[in-house]
């Protein structure tokens, strides 16, 4: 319980920061001013034995302290701030949720590689057939459409345009020459145009020829 500590005269007071080696996290107690290591906590589990929360408060910890040469103590730590508590687990909780994460994603590439392996080589003596047959029915076919005719250069003509009515909405006057039938000839008679007459000459002179002088 952190209403057992004296709470209002700590031990110590410094700055806390929570490094990673591997899988393990370490949790550092250093001088705010300096940056001298005061003491630091190893921790290969969490939740686990080497960080426990208090029952009384979210904002205190127990932590297991080591000094590297097997001598262990534990210790209550607290926040001023309960959002830096909070920081705190997140922080540890997300470095261990990757560290799970890493173990499964080995543990999935194990079973991949000791698993069976699909062996699609082609066995002594074995053979394979093939058919073509629709592959040179394809090639060798024609097409259900005809092609246009082409015209000089290479280029192809456009069938002509079907009869009906001119771009202007008007239809074409009718042609004054008849249209010969089949086995029809055209003779002079069918052909013979009304002669326009002659106009008669005018004498250009007249006028000259009545002036006085």
């Amino acid at each position: 319980r952190a209403a057992e500590w004296q709470l209002d005269q700590p031990a110590w007071s410094g700055r806390l920061r929570i490094t990673a080696k591997g899988s393990t996290a370490f949790i550092k107690l250093e001088d705010k001013t300096s940056g001298e290591l005061f003491a630091q906590a190893p921790v290969e589990e969490f939740p686990g034995i080497a960080v426990e929360g208090v029952t009384d408060s979210s904002r205190y910890f127990v932590i297991r302290i080591e000094d590297g040469n097997g001598r262990r103590a534990f210790i209550g730590v607290g926040f001023m701030d309960r959002s830096d508590a909070f920081d705190f687990n997140v922080a540890l909780q997300d470095h261990f949720k990757w560290v799970r994460q890493q173990s499964e994603l080995a543990q999935q590439t194990q079973d991949l590689e000791q698993g069976p392996k699909l062996d699609l080589g082609f066995k002594e003596g074995q053979t394979i057939k093939l058919n073509i047959t629709n592959m040179k029915k394809k090639e060798g076919g024609t097409g259900s459409t005809r092609p246009h005719p082409a015209g000089p250069g290479g280029l192809s003509l456009l069938p002509p345009p079907p009869r009906g009515k001119s771009c202007s909405g008007e239809h074409p006057a009718p042609l004054s020459t008849p249209a010969q039938l089949p086995g029809t000839p055209i003779t002079d008679s069918l052909l013979s145009w009304p002669q326009p007459t002659a106009a008669p000459a005018a004498d250009v002179w007249g006028d000259f020829a009545k002036a006085s002088g």
